[in-house]
């Protein structure tokens, strides 16, 4: 096998210029955007003259979709809610709307099987009602 690494490392048509291709910076700033099937990726870089990173911007699915999983437990809350107790069937019920969205693991760890919740119920002057915190 080292004999036939060798081989290929003085092979001269394996450094051949129609071969191997060197890249340049062409543009020092990039907008991109995905589609993933956790939804839309937009990114943004900027690098220097060496093509060195030196900006970066990503807003992830998990991201885009944060005003709809909000709207998502306002809904399981008025319907599972009840008074100011909060329930584990409720928790199962917010926990299990948002990973349908199935956030990033940075927003949603699996830990264990389970996913960190803290649940706090406020009346409309901003009073804690109840607090619920699973890890």
């Amino acid at each position: 096998m080292i004999e036939l690494e060798e081989q290929l490392l003085n092979d001269p048509e394996i450094l051949d210029p129609h071969i191997r291709a060197h890249a340049d910076v062409n543009e020092y700033e990039g907008i991109g955007c995905v589609e993933a099937p956790r939804g839309t990726l937009f990114h943004h870089y900027r690098v220097d003259k060496h093509g060195l990173m030196q900006w970066a911007n990503m807003i992830v699915a998990t991201g885009n979709n944060s005003l709809a999983i909000n709207k998502s437990v306002l809904q399981v809350a008025q319907h599972y809610m009840q008074g100011s107790e909060i329930t584990e069937a409720m928790m199962n019920r917010v926990e299990s709307v948002i990973r349908a969205y199935d956030p990033c693991l940075s927003c949603s760890t699996h830990a264990l099987g389970q996913m960190p919740l803290d649940i706090t119920l406020m009346d409309c002057r901003g009073n804690v009602l109840s607090r619920v915190i699973r890890d």
